[in-house]
């Protein structure tokens, strides 16, 4: 397994992937491509046609955007359970990740992932405010139906928490006001070793993003 990524501190999309493989234990490499360089596009051209990272090789196997990445090992390694085991359970992780997919622009532009920014509250508009109480009231949904098997959405780790990592990174790093459940569950997912070893490294990257750098 070969992942092409974007630089840790800002590249949301490459870390859900990245948090995939890692938290089922299957082993990669990685070659990180800085954004927001004069050599970026060329770069990342060499490996997609769509232009944006993450990208994902096995063999001859060349797959990219994120969620598609990782229904790709979900049907590779289905003894991983990256997927709830049950069929109802599924469904409810599969819509919840396609809605991150799909959905949350307002929460995105207003709090683009920043690991190295001090937590720091900014002016929300009442779309981003929209979006973080419906993010709330999914996760609060997920844990109820199915969670009660660990602490992760569906119990133990799946795709839907992988989709929802780098929310947990905005949430942490621009002060979010949230309940005591929804911290809780950023928590768990924030002392994950391999949360904490991807912060370590965006921390150490000397890349800016001036776009990504909001006051």
């Amino acid at each position: 397994m070969h992942l092409v990524i974007g630089n840790k501190n800002y590249s949301s999309w490459s870390l859900r992937p990245w948090m995939a493989l890692s938290m089922a234990g299957i082993p990669f490499r990685e070659t990180v491509i800085p954004l927001d360089t004069p050599d970026t596009a060329a770069l990342i051209a060499r490996h997609s046609g769509a232009g944006r990272v993450p990208v994902l090789y096995h063999g001859r196997q060349v797959v990219w955007e994120s969620l598609a990445i990782m229904e790709y090992l979900a049907e590779l390694f289905p003894e991983k359970n990256l997927w709830p085991k049950t069929i109802s359970a599924r469904a409810m992780a599969r819509a919840v990740s396609n809605e991150m997919h799909a959905g949350f622009s307002a929460l995105r532009n207003a709090c683009p992932m920043n690991i190295r920014r001090a937590p720091k509250p900014v002016p929300l508009n009442d779309a981003a405010k929209r979006d973080i109480a419906r993010i709330e009231q999914l996760w609060r949904e997920c844990r109820a139906k199915f969670g009660k098997g660990g602490k992760f959405l569906f119990g133990r780790f799946s795709i839907a928490d992988a989709m929802y990592t780098p929310v947990v990174s905005r949430f942490e790093t621009f002060a979010i006001p949230v309940a005591e459940d929804t911290r809780a569950y950023m928590d768990t997912i924030l002392n994950t070793a391999a949360f904490r070893a991807w912060r370590e490294a965006a921390l150490k990257e000397s890349w800016i993003v001036p776009s990504d750098e909001v006051d």
